[in-house]
């Protein structure tokens, strides 16, 4: 018997926390490096528009590590990136990775959030259409 699909179903949640003084620490060593290895250009931008990055970068790290909680595959650090639509923080993700996504119907919704040193991401994968 086929499997039953409803539209609007949630397939998974995932959190993660962060310490923003340990994002700073690492960035602080090399934050070229740093920058170029984990983030995409959009999240370099966005985090280098503050005059201390490391809360903007925290806040992404937790979302990268949030959507890996929810996906089944391994991922790279900039397979899936945060960015912006107005003031909403988005996932975007690399080509390979959102044709998978669409190929399953899914959407990724994220929340952030940060306070005294810490930074938080939640991802609710969300199945909006029937695989096809």
């Amino acid at each position: 018997m086929p499997e039953k699909y409803t539209a609007g179903v949630i397939i998974a949640v995932g959190s993660d926390i962060v310490s923003v003084r340990r994002i700073r620490e690492v960035y602080q060593r090399r934050p070229r490096r740093f920058l170029e290895r984990h983030f995409a250009p959009p999240e370099r931008r966005y985090a280098l528009r503050a005059a201390d990055p490391a809360e903007r970068l925290a806040a992404r790290w937790a979302a990268k590590e949030a959507f890996a909680k929810v996906w089944p595959d391994s991922l790279g650090w900039r397979d899936v990136w945060v960015d912006h639509e107005g003031k909403r923080p988005v996932l975007q993700f690399a080509d390979a990775l959102a044709k998978e996504m669409a190929r399953q119907g899914l959407r990724a919704h994220l929340s952030l959030s940060h306070e005294k040193g810490l930074a938080l991401a939640v991802v609710v994968l969300e199945r909006v259409t029937p695989p096809s």
